[in-house]
């Protein structure tokens, strides 16, 4: 599995996307359920309309997947994703996003495909959600779920052994708290990497 973890949108490597297009084919699911604790208005769609483009302007054939339809119902979603092997995991609540994968058994499916030929592209908090423990992203996210289910996960899915802090010191509205999100973890002996807006990691899983 090969891990594209940006900072905000696709950053500034697009040229291992554009590479593996060539190489792997272009469907790719959107993931936005990072963002479902939003209110679901005009101006939330237009947001999904730009991540859209944004993969499309690189060639990529982008489908949505919403996690909700599949809740408690891993075993379709492990039948639909068998013809995809490409996703798109966009920013929004760390502690949100991580529900959503929880109650859809997403989590499982990435953690039994490591070793198969798969990409993750993830910005924001969706490149936090794979670190082992989510502890400190309270401190930039409200440890919230809307899915009627008393939880907070604070456990991460685990495919990285480091914590994410992004939008260091750049010019994101997030940038200032993130400062206090790297302190705790700096305190707390979390480790951690930080990744400035346009920056990204690229980690291949075997």
């Amino acid at each position: 599995m090969l891990l594209y973890l940006s900072s905000y949108k696709l950053g500034n490597r697009i040229s291992y996307l554009k590479a593996w297009i060539k190489e792997n084919g272009n469907k790719i699911l959107l993931i936005a359920n990072a963002r479902d604790a939003k209110v679901q208005n005009e101006l939330e769609k237009e947001k999904i309309e730009q991540n859209i483009k944004m993969l499309e302007n690189i060639g990529f054939e982008v489908e949505i997947l919403d996690l909700k339809k599949y809740f408690k119902d891993s075993k379709k979603l492990f039948e639909d994703l068998k013809q995809y092997n490409s996703f798109c995991v966009i920013g929004g609540n760390v502690f949100v996003l991580r529900q959503a994968m929880k109650l859809s058994g997403f989590d499982k499916y990435l953690c039994d495909n490591i070793s198969n030929k798969m990409l993750y592209v993830g910005y924001s908090a969706g490149c936090c959600v794979l670190a082992k423990n989510l502890n400190g992203y309270q401190i930039v996210d409200q440890p919230i779920n809307p899915y009627n289910d008393n939880d907070v996960i604070y456990e991460g899915i685990g495919l990285i052994d480091y914590n994410i802090a992004p939008h260091y010191k750049s010019e994101h509205k997030e940038s200032e708290i993130i400062e206090k999100l790297v302190e705790y973890m700096d305190k707390n002996n979390i480790v951690y990497k930080t990744l400035k807006d346009g920056e990204v990691i690229i980690n291949e899983l075997k």
